[in-house]
Parts: C-alpha cells; structure tokens; sequence
C-alpha cells in the first residue's frame, strides 16, 4: 500500500489534492470513507497567511511572486516574514525611501527588467537579512550615494544592462559582506579611486562591456579580496604597468574582446599569483613573455585569437605548473622546439585553425603527460614530423575532431584515423638535408669588394640554413655579412679581420648537412708587395658565377674610380674652394666699409738758426715758428 499527498502553490484558493493508492487488499468502503475524510479537510484548509493581489504565492517557501503583470508600484500586504519576493518583468519606475522596510526577515529580492530610472535614498533600509539583490535591465544612470543602505549582509548585487556612467567614491561602502558585483554591460566611463571602499569580501567583479580604456589601477587596489576579474568587450588600449597592483588574491582573470590592446607593459601583471589568465581576441602580436614570467602558479592560459605568429623556444619555462595553452584562431605559422620546454605538467594544448604546416615532438618536455591535443583546421604536412602524433593517435584524445593532412598531395584530406596500422610503416617519412654545391669553395679578395659563398640544399621538409662566422656567431639577415633568403652568405666591403673559414650547416627533421668555405683578404700593405690585382681569386668555382657584381672585362690596372667620378670630384673640390675664398674678400670688404674714413693730425715745432744771436739770447726772445700737417 503506497499514497502520496502533495498540495500545490496558494493563490488565496482551496488547494488541490492528489491521493493514489496502490496494492490494497482493504475493503473498498474503508479507502472510501478515508478520501471523503481528507476531501473534507481540504475543502477546510486555508492558507496560512494572505497572498498580495496579482501575486502568486508558496506559502511553505515563504515566496511572494508578483512577476509580469505589469505592476506600476510595489504591491501592498507582502507578508512581513517573506523570504523571496520576485517583482520582476514589471513597470516600476521609482523606488520610495524605505520601500521594503517592513521586510526584515528578505532574503532574495528581484527588480530585474523593470523601467526603473531612480532609486531614492535608503530605499532598501531595513531589508538587513537581504542575500542577493538583483537589478539587472533598469533604466539606471547613477547610483546615489547611501542608495544601498543597511544591505550589510548582501552577497550578490546584479546591476548588469543598465546605464550606468560612473561610480562615485564610496557608492558600495556599507556592503561589507558582498561577494559578487555584476556592473557589465552599463555605459561606465569612469570609476573613481575610491568606488570599490569598505568591499573588502568582495570575491567576483564583472565590468564586461564598459566604455572604460584603461583599469581603474587605483580603485581596484581596494579590493584585496578579489578572486576573480573580468574585463570584456572594453576599449582598453594597453595594460600600464601596476594594473594590479594589491590584487594579491585574485586567481582569475580574463581580458577579452579588446581589439585595441596591442601590448602589456613589462609590469602589468605584477603582484598578481594568478592560476587562469585569458587574453583573447586581442591584438597581441606576440606572447607577453616578460609581464607572464612571474605568474609561477599559473595552469590556464588562453591567448585565442590573437595575431600571434609564433612561439618561441625557451621563454615559458618559467610556468612550471601550466597545464593549458590555448592559441585558437591566431596566425600561427610555427611552434618551435622546445617551446614548451620544462613545462613538466602540460597536458593540454590547442592551436586549432592556424596556419601551422608540422609540430615537432621536441616542442614538449615530454609527451607522456600530453593528453588532449588540438590541431585541426591547419594546414599540416604529414611527414616524419608528425609521425609521433600518428603513432600516439590512440592514446591521444583529439576532442573528436582529429587532425586532418593538407600536403602531401596523395594524403591531402585524410585525418591521422583514417590510416591502419598496415600502411603507416610507408607514410610520414622525410628526405634527409643535403648540400648539392660541395666543390670547395676558397676566395681571395682585396679589401672593399663583395664576395658570395653559395649553399645550395636539398631535402624534405624543406631544410633550414645557418651560417657561422670564422669566430663562431651565428650570422643573421642582417648586417654587412649577412645570410640571403636563398641561403647565400653575402660578405660586402670584405675587410682584413672578415678572413677565415665560414660554416654552412642544413639540417631538417631526417638529418643535417655542412661544409665550410675560406675567405682569404688582402690588405693594402700585402697588395703593395705582392703586386695583387683587385679581381677575386676562386679556386674550383668559376668568377662570374660567385661574383656577378664584378665585370669580365674589367682591366687588372683599372683604378678604382672612373674618369666621370674623378672629374665630378675635383669639380666640386674646386667650388668649394673658390667659394671660400670669395666669402673671405667680402667678410674684409664690409669689415673695412664699417670702420669709416681714417684722419690723423700732426703738429711740428719749428726754429730757424741765428748767428747773430747768441744762444741763450735766442733762446729767451725767439718765437717758435709752428707748423701743421694733416695725413
């Protein structure tokens, strides 16, 4: 015998009873009489508090539901030891001073979708038990201050789609318990230093579609404990250095949607012990090296869809406990070895829709923690470089869309478990690296000129070319001895000290290849006594071919200028010269016209002789004659 009784949800009706009886053996009077009973009961049965009008009610759950019926005003006789009281989907526009302030014992309260544009002063004063308070799709531009007091035990606030455009200071500081604040999608510019005050249990902040470009360094730092962050669909252009700073709890962070964000300053992340970090569809050129380096208890990271080209050997070292790298919809052209070198618990990786043509199994630190591996939607060249994927097909778990081959042409379109275990001995295999051109290669030049070593290979895949200076660095494409794309060493205005042997290595996934060539350079003391032409010297190799810069009908005795450059020269020496002298001749011209006409006036004293007279006579009653000259 088996019945079950179960009244439904009170509208201020009688409630419905359901009996079922099952396996009885009674007479059936008896079960009769038993259901006439209950029948009776409930017919008798009232509910044990009021319901609102236009409301519905579960007067077991203490749930008040006035949800879309399209109520202009908070609906009067809610009972006073509701716990859940639903206004959503409705047309309220205002909320009164003290509105639920009969309501002590709320504990969940939604106005969600609603028209409300203003919230007045302690309209939620007295709600002291409230838990989540949801806001959500108002019409709200500001957020007074003391609009949420007397919330003190709140942990969830929802004020997500509306119109917020600034948070003043001190707008959350009487919310001490509050765990989560959803602020995204609102039309905030502006949060000032001081907006997150008094938040200091507040765990999870979502501040997705903002028009904020750059974090709020100053006001977050208020939130020590902070878990979890979200900045998405924001104008942010860069990530300044300190963005984080007192952030020391946060664990989770996503940046995301930020077309404009090119770069993080070096300390950006700084302070921060972060285990998931996503910047995704950003515009990061490169991975952020530097600012991640820090980030030791990292084990998510998330850099999809970002015009990322490569990643480098050696420089996520550093993340010893990374478990994910996820770099969906990039531009990846290539994974170097060891690009997850001493990451000893990866165990996840996806680099879906990229333009990768191989992943080499020295790319891992070891491929016995490998588990999920992500590679479709790239152009792969199933040679011996994939072959490790091939033979770990079973074991790996390709999240059902397995990797598919592009080249070569006989294998293009089958994915790694099409192929049985029959035909794989004769697929994915590789042609070792090999220099064609091993004839040997010895120049002897004069200094000044140009010379060309050429290393010509071949191999599949493709190999790649390094050449080593006769001081054994690596030379680059750049430089005035420098590698051409085609793997030619270009050595231009050859020096003295350039003198020596240079190293050609190719080397591919099947194998490697070398040879070495000398370069021998005279200086001009050595031409002088060797008497040296100014051709270069090739033994084995034909001149023309090595130096096609240089002219076979050039004459040993040919100086090193023509007669056009000499005559241009000695032109434009003379120019100067005269021109010179000529601006001397008119410096001394004006300096003498500044100086004006020169006059100088002398006077003389004269005396004639007399005989007559004696000379202490003369030289008592003689006048001196006087006489004046101008020059």
């Amino acid at each position: 015998m088996f019945s079950c009784l179960r009244p439904t949800a009170y509208s201020g009706r009688t409630p419905d009873v359901q009996m079922c009886l099952q396996n009885t053996d009674l007479p059936g009077m008896y079960w009769m009489s038993i259901i006439l009973w209950i029948v009776g009961m409930a017919g008798a049965w009232d509910p044990p508090w009021p319901c609102p009008q236009h409301c519905d009610c579960l007067h077991e759950l203490l749930i008040v539901n006035c949800s879309s019926n399209h109520l202009t005003s908070v609906p009067e006789g809610i009972y006073t030891n509701s716990l859940n009281l639903n206004l959503s989907s409705n047309d309220l526009r205002t909320l009164e001073r003290r509105q639920f302030s009969n309501l002590a014992k709320l504990q969940e309260l939604d106005l969600s979708e609603n028209m409300l544009s203003v919230i007045k002063f302690e309209a939620f004063l007295g709600l002291q038990s409230l838990v989540a308070l949801r806001l959500s799709r108002n019409r709200l531009k500001i957020l007074p201050l003391g609009v949420f007091s007397g919330l003190q035990s709140l942990r969830l606030l929802d004020i997500s789609k509306n119109e917020i455009l600034i948070f003043l200071d001190h707008t959350f500081r009487e919310m001490a318990s509050l765990q989560k604040l959803d602020a995204s999608r609102n039309d905030i510019v502006f949060i000032s230093n001081h907006a997150f005050s008094g938040l200091m249990n507040l765990q999870d902040l979502n501040l997705d579609r903002c028009n904020i470009t750059s974090a709020p360094a100053v006001a977050l730092s208020q939130l020590a404990g902070l878990t979890r962050l979200q900045f998405c669909w924001v104008g942010l252009t860069m990530l300044p250095n300190n963005s984080f700073r007192r952030l020391g709890r946060l664990r989770e962070l996503t940046v995301s949607n930020c077309p404009w964000l090119g770069s993080l300053d070096t300390n950006s992340l700084i302070g921060l012990n972060l285990t998931s970090l996503t910047l995704s569809y950003c515009n990061l050129s490169s991975v952020p090296y530097v600012p991640l380096q820090h980030l030791v208890y990292l084990s998510y990271l998330d850099l999809s869809y970002n015009p990322i080209t490569s990643i480098q050997p050696n420089l996520l070292g550093d993340l010893l406990r990374l478990q994910e790298f996820h770099l969906v919809g990039g531009s990846l052209l290539r994974v170097e070895p060891r690009a997850f070198q001493g990451l000893a618990h990866f165990r996840l990786l996806n680099v879906s829709f990229n333009q990768l043509s191989t992943l080499e199994e020295t790319t891992f630190h070891s491929i016995k923690t490998l588990k999920v591996l992500r590679l479709d939607g790239n152009p792969l060249t199933c040679d011996c470089r994939l072959h490790w994927v091939l033979h770990n097909r079973l074991h790996l778990d390709f999240d059902s869309m397995p990797p598919t081959c592009a080249l070569p042409v006989h294998m293009q379109g089958r994915t790694f478990q099409d192929f049985s275990v029959a035909e794989v001995p004769g697929l994915f295999t590789c042609r070792q690296a090999r220099i064609l051109n091993r004839k040997p290669q010895e120049v002897r030049t004069d200094e000044g000129r140009m010379v060309l070593f050429f290393c010509q290979v071949d191999g599949d895949p493709t190999p790649s070319i390094i050449w080593v200076s006769p001081h054994r660095t690596l030379l680059t494409s750049t430089g005035r001895i420098r590698v051409l794309s085609n793997g030619t060493l270009e050595v231009r205005y050859a020096q003295v000290h350039d003198s020596g042997y240079y190293y050609c290595f190719a080397s591919n996934a099947a194998g490697n290849d070398s040879i070495s060539v000398r370069l021998r350079v005279c200086g001009s003391s050595e031409l002088s006594t060797q008497n040296h032409s100014s051709q270069l010297f090739l033994e084995g190799w034909n001149l023309v071919s090595i130096v096609p810069t240089v002219s076979p009908t050039v004459s040993p005795s040919q100086p090193p200028f023509d007669m056009k450059t000499l005559v241009i020269v000695m032109t434009m020496g003379s120019v100067s010269f005269l021109s010179s002298v000529a601006l001397c001749f008119v410096f001394i011209f004006f300096w003498s016209q500044g100086k004006g006409r020169i006059k100088h006036t002398a006077k003389i004293a004269f005396v004639p002789r007399s005989a007559a007279i004696a000379t202490e006579r003369a030289e008592a009653t003689t006048e001196t004659s006087k006489l004046t000259m101008r020059l």
